[in-house]
């Protein structure tokens, strides 16, 4: 009986060791593989809008008030009164000339104004006296008409130096450079001191009120230019500065630029100045096409391409399309090919993507 007791122990170490060595050798199942997350991303749908068929020139911006201000006399700057940029008023002080050498003519023509005058009208009492005195028969004919013909002349005379006087003055007034019209001071090349005379520019003034755009439209386009047709304003970016249209078509082609000139009126609040160069964007009309989110196109290798998200079996991946785009309107560009109405165009994380990427499309804000 104790030997099977004995036995019986045995057997069951061993099979409790079997076990142990047994679970110790026991490898872990792996866990079963899994692809990519998919990388939640922005869309928007591609649809069709209303676009403009336009063209683009380059435009001058021209005051339609300015003025080259140039001197009427020679002489000597005393004064400048302006600088740079300054704005200033009708009739304002700009500069002035040496005016002492013709304040000495006004008062000479003054004083000589003032000798004749008193000749005048001694003469012009003498006349009556004469006049009285020849109805009365006291004197000759002869004596009376070279009394009126003494009146006449010195009347002449005097008027005469009314006119001089004047002239003078007037003359004067030249020394004195004011602005002509309510504006903006350009550059002032000269200084106090310097010798001016009429050929030398003092300096400009622009009205930046108002202004306007010089397009010149090529010649081919002559039957299509005309009034009315809306133009946008724009700047090297492509940003609109300020949206008008063409009221002036010139009925001459130049032959130099074979062009035809048109007028745009420029709205002030632009901030555009007096010679600026814009761009010009003509709209001739409208179409349907589709457009393109500004933020969902890359370049690449002088190449322009959009991600867009497509559906498949396992969800949407990432497909790179080349897309060949026309102008840009407010912030999307013309589609000419490359895309369709109901595309996703996927519009952030484009940083991320690679073609065939698993992707969330959620619609953008």
């Amino acid at each position: 009986m104790k030997l099977s007791l004995e036995k019986i122990f045995l057997a069951a170490t061993w099979m409790g060791l079997a076990v142990f060595l047994t679970a110790c050798g026991r490898v872990p199942a792996k866990p079963a593989a899994q692809g990519p997350m998919a990388m939640p991303v922005q869309v928007e749908t591609v649809a069709l809008k209303s676009v403009p068929v336009s063209d683009s020139y380059v435009a001058t911006i021209k005051s339609r008030r300015s003025a080259t201000i140039q001197p009427q006399v020679s002489g000597n700057l005393t004064q400048i009164f302006v600088h740079s940029g300054d704005h200033v008023r009708t009739g304002q002080h700009l500069m002035e000339i040496d005016p002492r050498q013709q304040q000495a003519v006004v008062a000479q023509q003054k004083a000589t104004e003032q000798q004749n005058l008193a000749i005048y009208e001694y003469n012009q009492k003498n006349i009556a006296r004469q006049r009285d005195l020849y109805s009365s028969g006291i004197v000759s004919k002869e004596a009376f008409q070279q009394a009126d013909q003494t009146y006449t002349s010195s009347k002449a005379t005097y008027e005469s130096s009314v006119n001089a006087r004047k002239s003078a003055e007037q003359q004067l007034a030249y020394y004195h450079i004011l602005a002509p019209f309510e504006g903006i001071v350009g550059d002032v090349p000269v200084h106090v001191g310097d010798y001016v005379s009429p050929t030398t520019m003092l300096t400009t003034v622009d009205d930046n009120t108002e202004l306007e755009a010089y397009i010149y439209v090529p010649a081919e386009r002559a039957r299509e230019i005309h009034t009315g047709l809306p133009v946008n304003i724009t700047d090297g970016a492509g940003n609109v500065l300020d949206r008008s249209s063409i009221y002036f078509v010139s009925p001459q082609v130049d032959d130099q630029l074979q062009s035809i000139l048109a007028k745009a009126k420029v709205n002030a609040s632009s901030g555009l100045r007096n010679s600026q160069q814009v761009r010009a964007q003509v709209v001739w009309s409208s179409a349907t096409a589709p457009t393109v989110p500004v933020l969902g196109v890359t370049h690449v290798g002088g190449q322009t391409f959009v991600y867009v998200a497509e559906k498949q079996a396992a969800g949407f991946v990432a497909q790179q399309r080349p897309v060949m785009l026309g102008d840009a309107t407010g912030n999307a560009y013309v589609v000419k090919s490359g895309l369709q109405a109901g595309d996703q165009v996927i519009v952030s994380g484009l940083q991320f993507l690679v073609n065939g990427a698993p992707v969330q499309p959620m619609p953008a804000h």
